[in-house]
């Protein structure tokens, strides 16, 4: 009877044994599922992403796409489980989710606060200050460019929420909304400002500007950020940092290769041309990936000011900002470098 006992001890143990091999063979054999946001600012990236080898020559083999039509989806999607990893979930939507107790690490800033606030060339408006009992067309709400646009008016002209009627749509929608006269000003990319012809404009001030004058600090603030899931992170940094390097280098190639850009924006986000050429040319404004204690400090500074305003309820996990990778991925750019 013991040796039946001892016999069968060894086989549950190695029965275990094989059952976690086989589990994280089959961890490191499922797909990269990377997420963003299609119809923003992110699209360029991925796309670029997507149809070069930058992945692949990371070290990164295997990796499947998800595309997302909303802005906040990519969060919703880390989630739920549904992506592993994002380049382009907005800050707002991070914190948020993270300050719930979902298992999600934010480990770069990736979308510079590249915003434009304008009104038709016509309009009485000059300033900010003149959009109280306006419509003003940007981003959604619970989006960083309205949770910023809301702390910033709140504390540099008084603004509450009630004294603006908040006009959403992506870029394009709101451009044309501007052209329509649907609304008074609109909170827009700088790459959607240059692509606007048919209506003239004149600038009420930027988001950075605005931002600054709130934090008394010349930091530039992140609309969105790089975040995985916590298992990803703990399990294999390594494939994290591979993708900060993926990331890294396909910014370096549009940075380099603006006609090939706005060739692979015409093919696949069906762009016309001139609007192909104006978004390349604006990319180095619009991309990055960087983690250094400035950008973690000003992440930090944002969710203070969300959580002092009431936009985002909850505090931060003292370890959301996960620095291992970003430091790995550091000294293998560093190590291309010839």
């Amino acid at each position: 009877m013991t040796q039946f006992l001892q016999r069968a001890t060894r086989l549950l143990f190695a029965a275990a044994f094989c059952l976690a091999s086989i589990a994280t063979q089959a961890a490191h054999a499922a797909p990269l599922r990377i997420g963003y946001w299609t119809s923003g600012v992110s699209l360029g990236l991925g796309a670029v992403l997507e149809t070069g080898d930058f992945l692949k020559k990371a070290g990164i083999d295997d990796a499947r796409f998800v595309h997302f039509a909303e802005i906040n989806a990519p969060a919703s999607g880390l989630a739920a489980n549904v992506i592993d990893i994002s380049f382009s979930v907005p800050a707002t939507s991070a914190f948020s989710i993270a300050a719930t107790g979902v298992p999600v690490k934010i480990f770069g800033a990736t979308a510079p606060a590249d915003v434009t606030f304008v009104a038709p060339a016509t309009s009485s408006v000059t300033s900010l200050a003149g959009l109280r009992g306006k419509k003003v067309g940007m981003s959604p709400a619970g989006s960083s460019v309205a949770l910023m646009t809301a702390a910033v008016l709140r504390a540099n002209y008084g603004f509450t929420p009630a004294d603006y009627a908040l006009v959403p749509g992506n870029e394009a929608r709101l451009a044309q909304f501007l052209m329509q006269q649907q609304v008074d000003a609109a909170a827009l990319r700088s790459v959607t400002v240059a692509q606007l012809t048919e209506v003239k404009t004149k600038r009420l001030g930027t988001l950075a500007d605005e931002w600054r004058k709130l934090t008394h600090s010349d930091a530039m603030p992140y609309l969105g950020v790089g975040a995985a899931r916590s298992e990803l992170i703990q399990r294999d940094p390594q494939t994290v940092a591979k993708f900060i390097v993926a990331v890294h280098n396909a910014i370096a190639w549009g940075n380099a290769h603006p006609d090939q850009v706005a060739a692979i924006l015409q093919k696949v986000a069906n762009l016309p041309a001139d609007d192909a050429r104006i978004y390349a040319a604006h990319w180095a404004e619009l991309n990055t990936i960087s983690f250094e204690p400035t950008d973690i400090e000003t992440l930090k500074r944002e969710h203070e000011i969300f959580a002092a305003s009431g936009t985002i309820k909850g505090t931060l996990p003292a370890d959301v900002f996960v620095t291992e990778p970003y430091q790995m991925a550091k000294k293998i750019i560093a190590a291309q470098k010839p």
